[in-house]
């Protein structure tokens, strides 16, 4: 088991309340990509740290299969400037078990790698689980993307 600290940081995107129950996310999330690539959301985000993608799960009303917010954004230095029709969240720091999907992006790594997740004895404690579509998820047919879930 891989535990990493991570420090508190601050992401602007756009977000969508959603759950995992009768396969609504499995809509709502892919439509929120759709919208994030279709409306260029990553050229309006301000003061951002780097390119690379976060989507963040957060508000959970109690556990992954009850509603929670995902946010589909990048990391930005402050919070200062959120435009408009955006969301602004702040990721609170700690333990994290990392986890890394690795493979063809279109055969749904990262959806296998959740249900991995979501059957492990892990203490998870629901307060914001992220993915990271950095420089190693370029490639979709070579891609890695880190998976981080806050862990007591």
């Amino acid at each position: 088991m891989h535990i990493t600290s991570v420090a508190l940081f601050y992401i602007i995107g756009i977000a969508t309340i959603t759950s995992n129950e009768y396969g609504k996310s499995a809509s709502d999330i892919p439509q929120l990509w759709q919208r994030f690539f279709s409306e260029n959301i990553i050229d309006i985000i301000p003061d951002k740290v780097d390119n690379s993608v976060y989507c963040v799960y957060a508000d959970y009303e109690r556990d992954h299969t009850k509603p929670y917010t995902t946010i589909l954004g990048c990391r930005v230095n402050s919070l200062e400037t959120v435009p408009a029709g955006l969301t602004a969240t702040l990721i609170e720091g700690g333990p994290y078990r990392l986890f890394t999907a690795e493979g063809k992006i279109a055969d749904g790594i990262v959806f296998s790698e959740w249900t991995k997740i979501w059957n492990t004895d892990i203490s998870r404690v629901y307060t914001a689980d992220f993915e990271v579509y950095g420089e190693k998820a370029l490639d979709p047919d070579d891609a890695a993307i880190d998976i981080f879930i806050a862990v007591k």
